[in-house]
């Protein structure tokens, strides 16, 4: 009989699901952005995720906040921060699709994060990987008539900041419970994003409120779906399922925007996304995940 653990079908459901989300929400960030300082959004953003863990901080009290790794609380918090401020400081200026690959190679980053950091080794099959993915990085970077766009860096950085953020959440992970590496990842991220968030501060349109709480709503409604996808199905199935998320931005960017990828991208796409899977599923294999 099959265990909920090894329903892959439900698995994938919900990694697809997250996919889905996360691409919308992406596009809706986008289509506020014509209207919104993207550190506005950020900010609200932050502001509302945070309000949704104070219940959990009310009913366990000091106590449930205590913690013995501050500093990692705070490196895991600016390096959320900074993904996601850097990606919705992009999104105006380039393609919807180009910022979310350019976010999606935040793997291709995880073992050089955890290089420096950590100082572990990386296997050298997957420097191949990463080597590959990063020349996709650079295709996708290449500079356009008048230089570089700002807008791919800002893309660039925005998946260091989750790597970065990926990385620490691993290492929280064995002494931490995911709700305080939440409430302290949403409340440090509300803190840091409120100077920028409080000098573009402006009238929010009705019409835009609906959007900008569903933004919000988006980190939780992932996370739920992402861990319920891992409950269900084995890391080397579910992690390349997020890079559906490209393709999902690249529709969308067509059916909103009119915008089609030209060859230089698609190139860089398919280096960065082939790369990625190889390196998770490599990681995977090697740490016997099935």
């Amino acid at each position: 009989m099959q265990t909920d653990r090894h329903n892959l079908a439900l698995g994938v459901s919900y990694a697809l699901a997250t996919s889905l989300v996360a691409s919308t929400a992406a596009a809706c960030a986008k289509y506020l952005s014509n209207s919104l300082s993207p550190w506005l959004i950020v900010w609200c953003q932050y502001g509302l995720c945070t309000l949704l863990t104070l219940p959990w901080v009310l009913r366990l009290g000091p106590s449930g906040l205590r913690t013995a790794r501050p500093g990692l609380h705070l490196v895991r918090s600016l390096g959320g921060w900074l993904g996601f401020t850097t990606y919705y400081l992009a999104l105006p200026s380039i393609a919807l699709a180009d910022a979310s690959v350019l976010r999606s190679a935040a793997p291709l980053w995880v073992p050089l994060v955890v290089f420096v950091w950590l100082r572990e080794k990386v296997p050298a099959l997957r420097w191949v990987a990463l080597l590959c993915g990063f020349f996709g990085v650079l295709l996708v970077l290449t500079p356009e008539a008048g230089g570089i766009n700002p807008g791919h860096l800002l893309g660039m950085f925005a998946g260091i900041g989750l790597a970065i953020s990926m990385a620490t959440t691993r290492a929280l992970s064995v002494s931490e419970p995911a709700a305080r590496v939440l409430f302290y990842y949403f409340f440090i991220s509300f803190i840091a994003a409120t100077p920028m968030g409080l000098i573009h501060l402006d009238d929010i349109p009705p019409t835009l409120w609906p959007g900008l709480v569903y933004v919000g709503l988006s980190i939780f409604i992932t996370m739920v779906l992402y861990n319920r996808a891992y409950t269900h199905a084995p890391t080397s199935i579910v992690a390349p399922l997020g890079y559906i998320a490209v393709p999902a931005a690249a529709v969308i960017d067509w059916l909103i925007w009119d915008h089609l990828p030209d060859a230089m991208m698609l190139a860089g796409c398919t280096l960065i996304i082939l790369s990625g899977i190889f390196a998770v599923t490599l990681r995977g294999s090697s740490r016997g995940d099935h």
